[in-house]
């Protein structure tokens, strides 16, 4: 008798939620719990390009088309639980650009903002806002929102960088917009250097205003100051169990993230120091500037060498340990949540 009351029940709830449905209505009471999880659970997964194994690929796409056909000749870095939906994280997209010599990746500008880490070559420039720089490796480019942006090679070897937008957040939000230059080049306005100069020596113009808005002015952080503020910093004090010694990218204007909504920072683990797990919220993406380091992230095991690029998505256990001194560059969406009130961490034993 139960049972038939229960199908009797079930029968007039389904035929209750079609009716729903002909109004454009669900019931709640049947997607509450996979709304509001006890915790969260990143659809994205842990995951390890090899730069040595996608080099050759990236060469090979090269000599199939040039940088002015492909407007960015890039290959995305997919998460392999999100393919097709070019993210890396749940909210970051992360790719490898290759730029050959004497070519020129044509002027744009876009609302989502973006990064550069520069992985391979010599000789390569961007030009941000009429003011060009020249890209070493290890370096920290950015491309402010809406900045007018072009990319080019006057070396003699291939040149590639890993590149970060919050692609994924901006088209989320509906609010990506997208426009092209006049020309493949911008006219230069400004000498090179001028942004660091102005803003990069601990002293700051009497009237200071950055002419991107929420983003740093400075838009290139060479690897060579970092390295050296890292050394410095690690010999200064005892390494954190969980960060070793980590310092993010700043904003000399307010002390801030350098970007409205993607945090940027660089960690130097010394040989044989071991950190200690820890997991956040934000959905990170990492490349290893120098050294070898392994990452424990979730239940995989990446050994990285230098350029290899790695994710560990929102509130994932990660651990690194160093077989040779190591500078791993990461970048994630820490700033949207820590701006939304969202961000959490939790530090292991």
């Amino acid at each position: 008798m139960d049972d038939v009351v229960k199908t009797s029940t079930e029968a007039q709830r389904q035929e209750f939620y079609g009716r729903l449905a002909t109004q454009n209505l669900a019931p709640l009471w049947e997607v509450l719990r996979g709304l509001l999880p006890s915790e969260p659970r990143s659809k994205a997964v842990p995951h390890r390009w090899v730069y040595d194994d996608l080099r050759p690929l990236l060469l090979e796409s090269g000599s199939l088309l040039t940088a002015q056909e492909a407007e960015r000749r890039v290959l995305v870095l997919e998460n392999p639980a999100l393919k097709g939906m070019s993210r890396a994280t749940a909210t970051m997209y992360a790719g490898i650009q290759l730029i050959m010599p004497g070519e020129t990746a044509p002027a744009h500008r876009h609302s989502p903002s973006a990064l550069r880490f520069m992985l391979e070559g010599e000789g390569a420039i961007t030009v941000v806002g009429g003011e060009r720089t020249t890209m070493r490796r290890g370096d920290f480019v950015i491309t402010p929102s809406w900045a007018w942006h072009d990319h080019g090679n006057e070396g003699t070897q291939p040149c590639a960088w890993l590149d970060g937008l919050d692609l994924p957040l901006v088209q989320f939000l509906e609010a990506s917009f997208n426009e092209h230059y006049n020309d493949d080049r911008q006219s230069l306005t400004r000498p090179e250097g001028d942004s660091l100069a102005r803003f990069g020596s601990g002293m700051l113009p009497l009237n200071t205003t950055s002419r991107y808005g929420l983003t740093t002015p400075i838009f290139n952080y060479p690897f060579a100051r970092t390295r050296a503020a890292l050394v410095a910093a690690a010999a200064g004090e005892a390494l954190d169990p969980h960060e070793a010694v980590t310092l993010r990218y700043a904003n000399p204007i307010d002390g801030g993230w350098t970007m409205p909504t993607i945090a940027a920072w660089m960690m130097f683990v010394p040989a044989g120091f071991e950190t200690r797990p820890m997991r956040s919220t934000d959905g990170q993406v990492m490349a290893l500037a120098e050294g070898a380091l392994t990452a424990h992230v979730g239940d995989k095991r990446y050994d990285l060498a230098e350029s290899d690029v790695a994710v560990a998505p929102g509130w994932t256990w990660r651990s690194y340990r160093a077989e040779k001194d190591s500078f791993l560059f990461c970048f994630s969406d820490r700033v949207a949540h820590e701006k939304l009130g969202l961000y959490r961490e939790q530090r292991g034993a």
